[in-house]
Order: structure tokens, then C-alpha cells, then sequence
């Protein structure tokens, strides 16, 4: 590759740069990759009729830029520190980055990103010295849940690979050559099955790979773990099954990124009501809502907001208004974690609330049921199904949460939600006897199904280890 002209001085001068200096890894570090860098510096000319000529890398999905979802899947890897290297529109990626991580992000300029991201990774040289490992990865590369933390956990120099692409991901991507499990050799002109993911856990012998690389003409990322796999073969991780990734070059690509994202934000437990009814209508709205970045928190409590005066509707038998209310708080229901799994903010604290909500929200409900159900049936009979059907919910959800706090094998829940004794298909009953004026006959459906798959799953549970069996889903 051509000397690339002299470059303006550095915008960013707080930035470090990159050092002259060899780095050698301290061996009494741990072998687990500590540090994530994050290469963001390039200018994509495809993508610019979308970002207007500015860096792709602050492209929004699903309501974070690209360097800012990067970042925050590193971190939640489990990553102590992570490096944001920057170069093409620096100033307004560095502003993005630095409102993350509360001192665990850091930026570095690239002065020569130009020359390409063999280049930016030349730029963090020094600031992984006596690291053994770090993850890098590049801004325009989206991956599904569990994809990074697979390669993490290889402790040893590795790569990414997704050993069954699409034809498209297939052409456009680097192919790679594995040999006893191990990538030997990066290549556009190989002709083999499987393609790097773009995410790589590297020793720092690759930035001497990287200078030699850079002699020969080679700017690119791909000229320096090439030739670092020459000399040290890299471990072939292969892309977990059911995980995604993307790679965001063109408009269309960007499109690709956002529909897989969607997808993405199902559960492989959910039941036939989630699955066809609620995500559908769920995840489309999480995406509307992605750029506005609404807490998670806001959004549980607008679902019970919703369950709760539902529950007053039907308390008064308003039947239609307060089952299409019950409705709209099952479907705002999977908002909430959607959201949180969108921004990655997913924690124990919003699970915490949300559980209480839901099991707040489900008592009124039912207890709206009992006041409708009172007119014209026997006060005592109303009682009791009313107890029961509240019981029967409540103990359905418990018995699964207890059951997960426990460490216990995971009950078949997708088979069991055919049932509907889930919240899913509980307020479903709810919303369909309601819309067909039977309280009563809708409080026995709860408690009947509720009872049911409570009665599965705990003989399921209480099965002898030897003949449990994970959900297959």
C-alpha cells in the first residue's frame, strides 16, 4: 500500500498516541483476556449515503451507536478495562465513548487510521503492556448473546469463526483455513467453508506481526493476524449455535443488523402466546422505542400501570375496555426486558421489580375478576375460585423462580406454555373471557390451568437427576 500523506495533527491531543516500544507479555498475568479494544477509527464510503460522511461507527441499532453496543457487550463479557481506538471523526466518537463505563473506557487516536486497521490496532500498543490476551473486536461487527464470551473463555490466542455462513456473509467475508482446530491461515482468495467473525483474543506478538506486515505495504488487520497465525496458530471458536452476527458495511447490512436484532430478543421458553401472539406486536415496539432509550424500569411500571387499571375496568364489567388493557400489559410485559437486553442494560435489580409488578398486577387483575363475577353468582363460591385462581398463579410463577435460584434443571416451559398456566397465557384467558363477559368461567380457566402446569413442573422438578432432562429449546 501506497505511504499515506502527512496527517493534520492530532484533534484529540489528551489522546494517547502509540508508543515505540516492544511489548512483551508478563507471564505471572492471568492467561484470561482482561482487556477489550474496540477499533472505531475508519470512514466507511458505503455507509455514507446513511451517516452523511461521518463515522459509521456512531450508526444507531437498536438505540445505541455501533461503538457504544461494542463497548457495552465487552463489558458485560465480563472485561475489566476497554480501549476505544478512534481516528475518522473523532471528536463526536469520543464524546459518545466518553460517557461510558465511569472510568473503564478509554479512547486512543489513531494518527495514521488512514492507513488502515492494521494502523488502529498499532495504536494500542502500549496501553495493553503486560497484558497476555485481549479481545478485539471491530465498531461494525454486531453479535448476538454469548458469541464473545465463548471466545473469552478460550484463554488462549483465538478467533471467531461462524464455520456455516450465508452465501452473501460467505463472499463478502474472510475466509479462513482450520486445521486441528486451529486457524492457519486468512484469506478472501481461500476457497473454505468457514469465515472469521472479526473478533479475535490476541497475544501482543501481534503488533510485531502487525510491523512486518506494514514493511511489506500490508495496513490491514487481516495482514497482521494473518501472519501472526503463520507463526502461532490461532483456536478456532466456533459461533454458538442459535447466535448471530453481523457485519455492517452497506445500508442493507444495517437493515440485516436491525431485523436480527429483533429476533434476537425472544426467549427460547417462551410459549405459544409470547412466540405468536405478543412478541410480534412486542418486539416491534421495543424497536420504535429503542431511540428514546426509555428505562426499563419506566416501562414495567407503565405495564403494570396498564394490568392495574385493567383490573379496575373489570371490576365496574367493562369487559371489552378492561380485557384489551389486560391485553396491552402482557404485550408491554416483554417491552421491559426487551429494552434492557436492546441497551444491555439487562441487571438483577430490574428482574427484581419487574417480578414484583407482575405478581402485584396479577393479584388485581384477579381480584377484578371477583368483583365482576359477584353479580348474579353465589358470594362464596366467587371467593373461593378467586382465592384459588390468585393462588394457582401466583405459586405457577414462584415454583419457576424458585426452581432457577435453586440451580434445579429448567422444566420444559415452552411445552408447558401450551398449557397457559404462564403470565403469557394466564392474561390471555383473562382478556378472552373478559371480551366474552364470562368472569367466572375465566376464573376457573386460571385456576385450572395454573394448577395444572404447577402440578408439571414440580413433578418434573422432583424427578430422580438421572432421568432429568434439559428443555431441549
Amino acid at each position: 500500500m501506497a505511504e499515506a500523506p502527512e496527517l493534520p495533527a492530532d484533534p484529540l491531543a489528551s489522546f494517547p498516541g502509540r508508543p515505540e516500544v516492544v511489548v512483551q507479555p508478563d507471564p505471572a498475568r492471568s492467561r484470561l483476556g482482561r482487556v477489550g479494544v474496540v477499533l472505531a477509527a475508519g470512514q466507511s464510503e458505503r455507509l455514507a449515503s446513511v451517516t452523511g460522511g461521518g463515522s459509521k461507527a456512531l450508526l444507531r441499532l437498536g438505540g445505541l451507536s455501533l461503538v457504544e453496543r461494542a463497548v457495552r457487550s465487552l463489558l458485560a463479557a465480563g472485561l475489566d478495562r476497554v480501549l476505544v481506538v478512534v481516528g475518522h471523526d473523532a471528536g463526536p466518537v469520543a464524546t459518545v465513548v466518553g460517557r461510558l463505563g465511569r472510568g473503564r473506557v478509554r479512547v486512543v487516536y489513531a494518527d495514521r487510521w488512514a492507513d488502515g486497521n492494521g494502523a488502529s490496532l498499532a495504536a494500542v500498543q502500549g496501553e495493553v503492556l503486560g497484558e497476555a490476551l485481549f479481545l478485539l473486536v471491530t465498531a461494525d461487527h454486531v453479535f448476538g448473546e454469548g458469541g464473545l464470551e465463548r471466545l473469552l473463555a478460550a484463554a488462549e490466542p483465538a478467533v471467531l469463526i461462524d464455520p456455516a455462513p450465508g452465501r452473501p456473509a460467505w463472499a463478502e467475508g474472510t475466509r479462513v483455513r482450520v486445521v486441528d482446530q486451529a486457524v492457519v491461515a486468512f484469506g478472501k482468495h481461500l476457497e473454505e467453508p468457514a469465515i472469521d467473525c472479526g473478533a479475535f483474543l490476541l497475544p501482543p506478538e501481534v503488533f510485531d506481526r502487525q510491523r512486518h506486515a506494514a514493511t511489506e505495504g500490508d495496513h490491514s488487520l487481516a495482514g497482521a493476524v494473518t501472519r501472526l497465525a503463520q507463526t502461532r496458530p490461532l483456536r478456532a471458536v466456533a459461533l454458538p449455535a442459535g447466535c448471530w452476527w453481523q457485519d455492517v458495511d452497506t445500508p442493507q447490512d444495517a437493515r440485516a443488523a436491525g431485523v436480527a436484532l429483533r429476533r434476537s430478543l425472544g426467549k427460547a421458553a417462551d410459549g405459544p402466546v409470547s412466540r405468536w401472539l405478543n412478541r410480534p406486536l412486542s418486539t416491534r415496539l421495543s424497536m420504535i422505542l429503542a431511540p428514546l432509550r426509555p428505562a426499563p424500569d419506566l416501562v414495567s411500571l407503565v405495564a403494570f400501570t396498564f394490568g392495574l387499571a385493567g383490573a379496575a375496568l373489570l371490576a365496574t364489567g367493562q369487559g371489552l375496555a378492561g380485557g384489551l388493557l389486560v391485553h396491552a400489559s402482557s404485550v408491554a410485559d416483554g417491552v421491559d426486558g426487551e429494552v434492557a437486553r436492546l441497551q444491555l442494560r439487562g441487571g438483577p435489580r430490574g428482574a427484581l421489580l419487574d417480578g414484583v409488578l407482575d405478581r402485584v398486577g396479577d393479584a388485581a387483575i384477579l381480584a377484578g375478576l371477583g368483583l365482576w363475577a359477584l353479580d348474579g353468582h353465589d358470594a362464596q363460591g366467587v371467593l373461593v375460585l378467586t382465592v384459588a385462581a390468585t393462588t394457582g398463579a401466583l405459586l405457577s410463577m414462584a415454583s419457576k423462580d424458585r426452581a432457577a435460584a435453586l440451580g434445579l434443571p429448567p422444566a420444559p416451559e415452552r411445552a408447558l406454555g401450551w398449557l397457559q398456566g404462564g403470565r403469557d397465557g394466564r392474561l390471555l384467558l383473562v382478556a378472552v373471557g373478559a371480551l366474552l363477559g364470562a368472569p367466572l368461567a375465566t376464573l376457573v380457566a386460571v385456576t385450572a390451568t395454573s394448577a395444572l402446569s404447577l402440578s408439571l413442573r414440580v413433578a418434573f422438578l422432583r424427578r430422580p437427576p438421572a432421568t432429568l432432562r434439559q428443555d431441549p429449546q
